[in-house]
């Protein structure tokens, strides 16, 4: 974290960032932050902490502003520099609930940074501005019991004009040739630039134009992974609440799995907070219906004891 990656975030916002780029700045842990404001008599959870520089909660300006002005003590910051970003939230996405980020989601996650970095997109900010009104996703399982193509449907609302472009992140199995994945753009935008590193692969789908402010869109696109591992199962990552997301996968009908799981976890390291039996159709298809996503992973796990 430099000088002027920090300076940037306490110019520019939103809170949250700032606060997490001030709190990396300083090196401390949330435990260590939370105990030198406890000497200087002012005591916040760590779970606060925790909340304020994810985005997950937002300080309140009436009761929050003497923690705020501490934290710009305890962090070596300009007087005010936190409390300016404080006021209403419509700084950054009119009210809505900002990102999570790929490493409070993924144990692998920081990889992603240095991607969207090598294209000069901030990670943290990448669709912040796009809710994602409706997801419905079908893969493909072979018979070698790989996962093979997937095809992807989004539709989106543009909370700002001007938006140009919805980056995606697909992430394979261990020992995954990441140079074979094939991404195909093939309704409502264009393959923009493509990073690859190790099993992630980052790239952009550029709109046939930019969108006006308040503007519904569609687009799909297909990943196809023929690296012939076996796959455990197809999980989304969702960054931030999301609307209903359909997940379908079309298994071998000759090589059923033992057992098949929907599941919603807060990041990968963590057991499930949802995990509930699904049995496919007399087509060999299986369907995980999600009414509403929060913040983490959900999708569809796959046990071929």
């Amino acid at each position: 974290m430099t000088p002027e990656e920090l300076a940037d975030a306490l110019r520019r916002g939103p809170f949250h960032l700032a606060l997490r780029r001030a709190i990396e700045h300083r090196g401390l842990s949330l435990a260590r932050l939370r105990s030198h404001l406890s000497r200087i008599d002012i005591h916040v959870a760590e779970s606060t902490l925790s909340y304020w520089q994810r985005g997950l909660r937002h300080p309140d300006a009436q009761h929050a502003l003497t923690a705020v002005r501490g934290l710009e003590t305890v962090l070596g910051l300009p007087p005010d520099s936190l409390v300016v970003l404080v006021g209403p939230r419509q700084r950054g996405g009119r009210g809505r609930r900002h990102s999570a980020s790929f490493s409070e989601l993924v144990v692998e996650g920081p990889v992603t940074r240095e991607l969207f970095t090598e294209v000069g997109i901030d990670d943290d900010r990448a669709n912040a501005d796009i809710e994602l009104l409706f997801v419905h996703e079908r893969v493909t399982i072979a018979h070698d019991r790989s996962q093979g193509r997937i095809q992807t449907r989004i539709v989106g609302f543009a909370h700002r004009e001007g938006i140009d472009r919805y980056v995606a992140v697909y992430h394979g199995e261990s020992g995954i040739d990441i140079d074979a994945v094939v991404v195909t753009a093939t309704e409502g935008c264009r393959l923009g630039r493509v990073r690859r590193k190790e099993g992630w692969v980052m790239f952009e789908l550029m709109f046939d134009r930019r969108l006006s402010d308040g503007e519904t869109f569609v687009l799909t696109y297909s990943v196809t992974d023929d690296s012939g591992i076996e796959c455990p199962g197809y999980f989304r990552l969702y960054r931030e609440p999301s609307g209903p997301f359909l997940l379908q996968l079309e298994l071998p009908q000759d090589n059923l799995p033992a057992r098949i799981v929907q599941m919603v976890r807060t990041n990968d390291s963590l057991p499930p907070t949802m995990a509930d039996e699904l049995f496919c159709d007399r087509g060999y298809m299986v369907n995980a219906y999600f009414p509403a996503v929060t913040p983490g992973i959900a999708g569809i796990g796959l046990d071929w004891r």
